[in-house]
């Protein structure tokens, strides 16, 4: 098997040594394990390319490379450049540092290089690990994604749900957060919204007097509905969610018909 990983916490980041090693674990002995991954952290920078301006790539080791973009970047790097045309069997994407349950879903530059892989026909896999009071302060905060991680990823595999629609299916996973023994399992759940918080601003006066503004997140350990990936989360489950590109509320589309003519 050959699989390709990116992440938006950059190069360095301790998730992708677990990502590394879970990606290690699918593909056995035989199988190759490449690296394109930013080389400075792309938080929140969801499914960006850098279509007006070119960027640098770097070779740091074997089949290891960093890229001056963003996770999406990395992937069509790694796609066209790195491998030359040979397909990967697998897009990985993560161990990202913090959940991409609920909406943050829609900001997550880990989402961004799952859902470029899915766009270029491929199986695709973000991977997220939920922090809390329960396993921030581990020697491992990722110790769930690396107990858990290459078998999750074979379930996915192993269920044969990925098809050859337009928009190719990709997951979002988030293991929960908890130390590896207190996992409960793997849930399939449908992504959930944590209302009452939200993303604002902090603004700050530099020095010289200007003001700048900082992004700050909104509370994190707020549930979801039931079944859906915040609640399965904090409830001590790995949520598997499938997910498409297209964004249509196919839903609406009759009613729209009829009111809009």
């Amino acid at each position: 098997m050959r699989i390709l990983l990116t992440n938006d916490d950059g190069i360095n980041a301790p998730g992708l040594k677990t990502l590394e090693a879970i990606a290690q674990d699918l593909a056995g002995p035989d199988g190759e394990v490449w690296i394109v991954a930013p080389a400075f952290e792309q938080s929140g920078v969801a499914h960006k390319i850098s279509y007006t301006h070119p960027f640098l790539m770097s070779q740091m080791g074997e089949r290891r490379f960093a890229a001056e973009g963003s996770p999406a970047d990395c992937v069509l790097a790694g796609l066209y450049q790195v491998l030359d045309g040979k397909r990967p069997n697998l897009v990985l994407s993560g161990v990202n540092r913090g959940n991409n349950s609920g909406e943050n879903t829609l900001y997550s530059g880990t989402l961004g290089g799952a859902m470029e892989g899915a766009l270029q026909g491929l199986p695709a896999i973000a991977l997220s690990q939920f922090y809390g009071p329960a396993n921030r302060d581990l020697d491992d905060p990722f110790e769930a994604a690396a107990t858990h991680g290459a078998d999750t990823v074979r379930k996915i595999l192993a269920a044969g749900l990925n098809d050859d629609a337009d928009y190719r299916l990709f997951w979002n996973v988030n293991f929960p957060p908890v130390p590896a023994a207190k996992v409960k399992g793997l849930r399939s759940a449908a992504q959930g919204f944590r209302k009452g918080t939200s993303f604002g601003v902090e603004p700050h006066a530099s020095p010289s007097g200007r003001t700048f503004l900082w992004i700050r997140g909104g509370q994190q350990d707020l549930p979801s509905a039931p079944d859906t990936d915040v609640s399965v989360n904090l409830d001590g489950y790995i949520s598997a969610t499938p997910m498409r590109a297209d964004l249509t509320c196919h839903a609406t589309l009759e009613r729209a018909a009829t009111a809009l003519g």
